[in-house]
């Protein structure tokens, strides 16, 4: 079948900073995907965590037409009404008292790691602006993100980048004693580290940034821009943990699959951003607004919440009994609806020929490095996508594994 649009023209018209699949999607219903020659795919990648009710949702279809027949933008020097109903069931949902929006993880992320440094300002002095981090963490792609998360590959090249940053091993409690001071105005943590290779933290090590940061007055960040809005089987992972952050970055799963992201925040730190001190041109958009809110309204039920415990466990036990056959993982680990399966020495580096045999055999999977397959698919996918998706990631498996042999 011919088209007039193929993946050929991606390499002619496209900056050359993604290397997409040779396959492009066209349809997407529930957790399954159809390309332009009619081949249809089980989706266990959900947009990289993001599509948290599948394929065009029909309740999520509904509130974006709705809304797109009322008010689409108005920019910020207005309110508007999705915007805050959206506002209004964070806070009674969360421990958080206000919210800011955006268009991305990567943006409310920047949202937060301004604002830790305008409240130590505002309250302990200029010197007071070092921000600790964790190895392996991810929080975006803009200059600040990159720098604050702890993969040096996403700054090389990019120099100088912002300073003022330190890093401490992941669920490491005495490296991050060892780095914490009455500088330190912030600690930002993923309750589970999602590109670093889907490695949930320890509830010692959040219960140990709890509270260090009340020891030295500084506040704690949580970067559930991944883990957020029902995937860890909770509305968020700090609620799986019972530790209580000052500061909550949320994106991906609160839009459904449309651009939004939100930082949450308790009213006396959000006081230090006074008029003016920051802003989005989009955030708060009302279509976005409407979307999440109706995301949040399906998710935030104990249908689908304990749900997502059940699938997760499903999932976690056919990936085990592949792996008693095959071999091919020291362990799966995760939480919730987003898991990880660590490659053995034998194969390690490979992850990616695991992804790309899992699209041979009309599977999306996703990677998270080079040594862990990552899942993350809808939070309300049927246990039959599950069950079929993992028969055909067996057989890929069963072909990276007889091509090694």
């Amino acid at each position: 079948m011919s088209h007039s649009v193929t993946r050929a023209l991606f390499d002619q018209v496209m900056v050359p900073n993604y290397a997409p699949a040779q396959f492009i999607p066209v349809r997407g219903e529930g957790s399954r995907v159809w390309d332009q020659d009619g081949r249809e795919f089980v989706d266990f990648a959900g947009g990289i965590a993001v599509n948290s009710l599948g394929h065009c949702h029909p309740a999520l279809v509904a509130a974006l037409t709705e809304q797109a027949g009322k008010l689409w933008h108005v920019s910020n020097t207005l309110t508007n009404e999705p915007a805050l109903k959206l506002a209004k069931y964070l806070t009674e949902n969360t421990f958080a008292e206000r919210v800011f929006f955006s268009n991305s993880g990567a943006e409310a992320n920047e949202a937060a790691f301004k604002l830790v440094r305008k409240y130590a300002s505002d309250h302990f002095g200029a010197e007071k602006h070092e921000i600790v981090s964790c190895k392996s963490s991810f929080h975006g792609r803009t200059l600040f993100t990159v720098s604050v998360g702890g993969q040096p590959k996403y700054t090389e090249g990019f120099a100088p980048v912002p300073g003022g940053i330190r890093h401490v091993e992941y669920n490491s409690i005495e490296s991050l004693k060892a780095a914490i001071s009455d500088k330190t105005c912030a600690v930002v943590v993923e309750p589970v580290q999602g590109e670093g290779g889907v490695l949930p933290a320890s509830r010692e090590f959040l219960e140990a940034a709890r509270a260090l940061c009340d020891a030295h007055n500084a506040l704690l960040v949580f970067d559930e821009v991944q883990t957020g809005v029902g995937r860890s089987g909770s509305l968020y992972a700090y609620m799986e943990y019972s530790v209580t952050p000052d500061i909550l970055t949320s994106a991906k799963s609160l839009g459904g699959g449309f651009p939004v992201g939100a930082m949450l925040t308790t009213e006396k730190v959000a006081k230090s951003f006074g008029v003016g001190t920051h802003g989005s041109t989009y955030g708060g958009n009302p279509l976005a607004c409407a979307v999440a809110h109706k995301v949040l309204e399906i998710v935030n039920t104990p249908e689908v919440l304990a749900g997502v415990r059940a699938k997760s466990q499903r999932f976690v036990d056919g990936l085990n009994a592949i792996n008693a056959k095959y071999g091919v993982f020291k362990e799966v680990r995760g939480l919730g609806l987003l898991l990880g399966g660590v490659l053995t020495d034998a194969y390690a580096g490979r992850a990616k020929d695991f992804m790309l045999a899992a699209e041979r055999h009309q599977l999306m999977a996703l990677v998270a490095g080079v040594n862990v397959v990552r899942f993350a698919p809808s939070l309300v996918i049927p246990d039959a996508d599950i069950d079929e998706g993992l028969k055909r990631f067996e057989a890929a498996v069963a072909e990276v594994v007889g091509q090694t042999a």
